[in-house]
């Protein structure tokens, strides 16, 4: 049995098991540090030569380790280098929006090597919207040039409440006792890790995006809702049950719109993708011109959403920016707060609502000045995502690579 087949095999135990493990660890220690001889990953690993020539032997016939040949030396036997082969395996990344999702892969040195975005989707509970999930995942892998085989892991990731550790939804595709993450590996025999939209997006950032030498950044996702995630001390925060960065119902208005959590006066009722999206209507009922209706052809008010906006701002429409801007404040508020309170080094900005770029960057930057502290704010840098749509693809990726091999 290969290493892929034993790490998909549940009933795995006993001396497979230890050595499934012991093999991760030496995955672990070449993805981290590059090619190292076989003396090298006993010291890393504490165990034997033997042990350890017979465990990359297996990895090697396995192609995931290749060996590189003989390592300069000053004298005596020159021992051989081994290093991951990059294109061995592949992790698959799934990222869920209100009405697309994007699909992408990347191999086992974080390459990004594929990316299809913007596939039409409904997001819902129900068992149609799981059923076209699935398919479209299905339909990705078909069209892949890799065997399906090579795919050892899948991010999926989804808004709302998510234990990434069982593998729960608790807001979408949760009528069924399994775990969603276990229900998706029954359809698409891939092991499968859930997270949070807003947490992979950042993981993303983190990782490939603009996060260097920062150790506490906050990335914030503007979409329908406002999600975030957070990086302590170089460390993806969840909090005691996983759900920490609920920063869209911090209670900042007192007003009597009911928020999609059931409570009222959230960020999200005044500050969101829903709140622009509530008042451009109201504002073209109450007879304030746009140019979105000009060049709708035929678009009524009540079938305008988030994306008609932001594109009628990325083409000018005053009405469009006014609005953005007056949400700006509203999230620059918000942000405020929580730049008192963590005192962070960066501050991403991200989401469907980053790409009006200066439109909602300086009203947030405007606010953050106006209502946190200086002494706090100084050292804070406030920057729009560089990865953009790609971010929650990639943090996907490499949540299911990291969790699978053990990486984190």
């Amino acid at each position: 049995m290969t290493f892929f087949e034993e790490l998909n095999n549940d009933n795995t135990s006993g001396v497979a098991l230890k050595n499934i493990q012991l093999k991760k660890s030496i995955i672990s220690f070449l993805c981290r540090n590059g090619s190292y001889t076989i003396a090298d990953v006993c010291k890393e690993v504490n165990l034997s030569i033997p042990k350890v020539t017979n465990l990359i032997s297996e990895l090697i016939n396995d192609g995931l380790v290749e060996d590189l040949g003989k390592v300069e030396s000053t004298g005596g036997r020159k021992p051989n280098l081994y290093g991951m082969v990059g294109n061995s395996v592949f992790f698959l990344g799934v990222d869920i929006k209100q009405g697309h999702i994007n699909i992408g892969l990347t191999d086992l040195q974080k390459n990004l090597i594929e990316i299809k975005e913007n596939i039409p989707y409904e997001l819902a509970n129900s068992q149609e919207a799981l059923t076209d999930l699935i398919g479209n995942i299905k339909n990705f892998i078909k069209h892949l040039s890799i065997k399906k085989e090579k795919i050892l892991g899948l991010g999926v990731n989804l808004s709302g409440r998510i234990n990434y550790a069982t593998g729960y939804s608790f807001s979408f595709f949760n009528f069924n006792e399994e775990p969603l993450a276990k229900a998706l590996e029954k359809e698409l025999h891939i092991k499968t890790f859930l997270e949070n939209d807003s947490r992979a997006m950042a993981y993303g950032e983190f990782n490939a995006g603009l996060v260097k030498e920062e150790k506490n950044v906050l990335f914030i996702n503007l979409d329908y809702g406002i999600g975030m995630g957070i990086m302590i001390n170089s460390q993806l925060y969840y909090g005691k049950s996983g759900f920490a960065g609920e920063f869209g119902h911090i209670p900042l208005f007192n007003n009597n719109i009911i928020c999609q959590c059931g409570k009222m006066g959230c960020l999200e009722t005044e500050g969101s993708g829903w709140a622009l999206t509530r008042n451009f209507r109201e504002r073209i009922v109450a007879g304030t011109s746009s140019i979105l209706l000009e060049k709708a052809n035929g678009l009524s008010v009540d079938q305008i959403n988030m994306d008609h906006i932001i594109d009628a701002a990325n083409g000018d429409d005053v009405l469009a920016i006014d609005l953005i801007a007056e949400i700006g404040d509203r999230i620059g508020r918000g942000l405020a707060l929580l730049i008192n309170i963590f005192n962070p080094e960066l501050v991403i900005v991200g989401g469907s609502l980053a790409k009006t770029g200066e439109y909602i960057i300086l009203p947030i930057k405007s606010a953050i000045n106006k209502y946190s502290l200086s002494l706090v704010n100084n050292d804070t840098k406030i920057k729009l995502s560089s990865l953009g749509e790609k971010s929650g693809v990639i943090g996907a990726c490499l949540l299911a690579r990291n969790r699978l091999l053990n990486l984190d």
